[in-house]
C-alpha cells in the first residue's frame, strides 16, 4: 500500500533546542531542515530480552514526538505485528514477500494506530525464508534495497531482529547503520552481548562497515535488588557511554500491552513502562 503523506511536518530534532522546540510544537516551518533519517536494528543474540517489547514501544515513543517512524518485522515469531495490532492472516504484503520476491516495502507497510507510526509486518511464511534466501543472488543485503528505497518517507526505521545470526538477521545489521541492544538485568546478561559484539564485528568488516552498536538498553530493570544494580554495573564496565542512561523498568501493563494489540503509550500511557520509553526516545533523538 500507498504511504500515507506526513500527519505534520518534519524538522531537524537533534541540535538545536529552538529546531526541537519546533519540531515537539509541531509548529516547524515547511522551510525547516528534514532529520537525516536513522535506521537502526534492534538486536541481540539471546531470546526474551525485550527486543520486540523496545522495537514497538520506542518506535511509538518516537511516532509520539512526530517524528515518523517504521518498524520492520523480521521476527518470523511476528510479535511486532501483533503488538501492534495487525493481524498478519489478513495482508497481501509482509517482510517475507519483500526479501524472498523482492516487493518494495512501500507495498506491504501498514499504518497503525499511532498516529506517525507505521508497520511492515511479518508473516509465518518468514519462518522459511532462511533456506529460501541461501541460492538467492545478493541474499544478505536484499532488505537494504528494500530499505533504502523508502529511507525519504521516515525520520527512524526500526528493524526487529529475530534472536539468531541466520540470514535474516544478517538481511536486517546489512541494512542498518546502528543497533540498539536491550540488555535484561539478570546474570549471563553479557552473554548474548558478547556474541552479538563479535558477529557485528564480522558483519562489520564482510558486509556493512558503517555498522556499529550505538546504545546498550538495560530492560526489566528492579532498582529493588542488588542483582539489578550489579548487571547494570557490569553492562556499564563494558560499553561505558553507549549504556542509555534511561532503563526500563519491571512493569506489569508493559507486559500485557501486547496482548491488547497496542503500545504501552496507548495501552497505559502513565505507566511507569510509558514514561520510561518516552524518555528513552527523547535520550535517543537527542530532545529534551
Amino acid at each position: 500500500m500507498d504511504v500515507p503523506a506526513p500527519d505534520q511536518p518534519d524538522t531537524s530534532a537533534a541540535t538545536n533546542p529552538e529546531a526541537d522546540a519546533e519540531f515537539l510544537d509541531g509548529e516547524a516551518s515547511s522551510t525547516s531542515p528534514r532529520p537525516t533519517p536513522r535506521v537502526i536494528a534492534i538486536a541481540n543474540q539471546k531470546g526474551g530480552v525485550g527486543k520486540t517489547t523496545t522495537a514497538i514501544n520506542l518506535g511509538a515513543a518516537l511516532a509520539e514526538l512526530g517524528f515518523r517512524t517504521l518498524v520492520v518485522d523480521l521476527d518470523p515469531q511476528g510479535n511486532a505485528t501483533t503488538g501492534l495490532g495487525i493481524n498478519p492472516t489478513s495482508l497481501d504484503g509482509t517482510t517475507y514477500e519483500v526479501l524472498i520476491d523482492g516487493l518494495g516495502l512501500e507495498d506491504c507497510v501498514e499504518p497503525t494506530e499511532v498516529r506517525n507510526l507505521y508497520l511492515a509486518p511479518a508473516s509465518r511464511d518468514l519462518a522459511g525464508a532462511e533456506v529460501e534466501l541461501v541460492p538467492m543472488m545478493s541474499r544478505e543485503t536484499r532488505l537494504k534495497r528494500a530499505v533504502d528505497a523508502v529511507l525519504d518517507d521516515y525520520d527512524y526505521i526500526l528493524v526487529d531482529c529475530p534472536p539468531s545470526l541466520g540470514l535474516l538477521t544478517l538481511n536486517g545489521l546489512a541494512a542498518v547503520s546502528e543497533v540498539i541492544v536491550p540488555v535484561q538485568c539478570e546474570y549471563f546478561a553479557l552473554e548474548g552481548v558478547a556474541l552479538l559484539s563479535n558477529n557485528i564485528e564480522l558483519v562489520r568488516t564482510n558486509l556493512n562497515p558503517s555498522l556499529e552498536i550505538t546504545g546498550v538498553l538495560l530492560v526489566m530493570y528492579d532498582s529493588r535488588t542488588k542483582l539489578a544494580d550489579q548487571v547494570a554495573a557490569e553492562i556499564q564496565g563494558h560499553f561505558g557511554s553507549k549504556v542509555f542512561r534511561n532503563k526500563i523498568p519491571r512493569n506489569v501493563r508493559l507486559s500485557e500491552a501486547p496482548s491488547h494489540g497496542q503500545p504501552i503509550t496507548v495501552f497505559d500511557s502513565s505507566s511507569r513502562g510509558a514514561v520510561a520509553y518516552r524518555e528513552l526516545a527523547r535520550e535517543v533523538a537527542g530532545v529534551s
